[in-house]
């Protein structure tokens, strides 16, 4: 498996989040959701695909590998659970998000699951998985 930099971890999660709402993803799709041109969003999906990542399909759909669903998932709880620690410590919710992005990438797993767990532990009945 290639090596997986910070924007190919932002891509990946922002494909899974646009399949889990659309249940299909064009590079236009992702052009527009990161607010970056069709040609970067070209580059990056060429990048993930001969990284094992994605796969593009005969009709231009992008699917996440078992590789990239792996990542992208892990990427995805890291950005909810952050995202939900800075709300409850009383951070704005639309500057929790957008802090969420950053720290997601290099929180250390052992501080990661600490911090899920304590967060189990306060919200039991919330799934911080979805």
């Amino acid at each position: 498996m290639a090596k997986l930099y910070k924007s190919g971890e932002d891509y990946l999660e922002t494909i899974l989040i646009l399949h889990l709402r659309e249940n299909y993803v064009r590079a236009v799709d992702v052009a527009h959701e990161l607010g970056v041109s069709k040609p970067s969003v070209s580059r990056a999906m060429g990048i993930l695909r001969d990284g094992g990542f994605i796969r593009i399909g005969d009709n231009g759909n992008i699917v996440l590998t078992e590789t990239g669903n792996e990542v992208a998932g892990r990427i995805y709880e890291r950005h909810r659970v952050l995202t939900q620690w800075l709300v409850d410590i009383g951070v704005s919710p639309e500057t929790a998000a957008e802090d969420a992005c950053k720290l997601e990438h290099d929180i250390s797993t052992e501080s990661f699951d600490c911090l899920k767990a304590h967060l189990r532990r306060k919200h039991p009945k919330v799934d911080l998985s979805k």
